[in-house]
């Protein structure tokens, strides 16, 4: 069963990460939460759930104004060959989330390591990072070196890539 939003939030508190949640109506879309967000502070995320060709699949944080280009994200993930959206019921089975919710913090769920987390170095220059906490009805800010604290004691180890900066603006 995979963890609620409260048990999410419980683990953070136990684990010693301090992190402030904002409920709000489902927010579906970047445009929608943009248009909602009001004062949250901090950067504010996009989440990719890709699978490459040997079935690995990688969960891919960036900020949400970035442009991912999912013909080249491969070659800096380390994926073989080209990347495609992991469906549904993979994401479901792994994260723990339905589309629309898709999160950083899905690694909880992820207690067999089967997913790589990617986080875009860009976002994580950020003090303060904001993504769901396992649904799209409630915003939990965290500091990034708390959020790389989180996906470690999961048993993730993030990498912290230039999935974005490498792009011309």
């Amino acid at each position: 069963m995979p963890k609620t939003p409260a048990e999410l939030l419980a683990y953070l508190d136990a684990i010693g990460i301090s992190t402030t949640t904002v409920e709000h109506p489902p927010l579906f879309t970047v445009a929608e939460s943009q248009a909602l967000r009001g004062q949250i502070a901090g950067a504010h995320t996009k989440n990719l759930f890709l699978k490459d060709k040997k079935g690995r699949y990688f969960l891919v944080t960036v900020g949400e104004e970035a442009e991912v280009d999912l013909k080249t994200i491969h070659q800096i993930i380390g994926a073989t060959g080209r990347v495609s959206f992991g469906k549904p019921d993979a994401l479901l089975e792994l994260l723990g989330v339905q589309p629309g919710a898709v999160t950083a913090f899905g690694v909880v769920n992820d207690t067999e390591g089967r997913v790589t987390l990617v986080l875009d170095r860009q976002l994580m220059q950020n003090a303060i990072v904001n993504c769901h906490p396992l649904t799209n009805e409630a915003t939990t800010s965290i500091a990034s070196g708390d959020l790389l604290r989180f996906a470690e004691a999961t048993g993730h180890e993030p990498l912290v890539l230039n999935v974005t900066g490498a792009m011309p603006h």
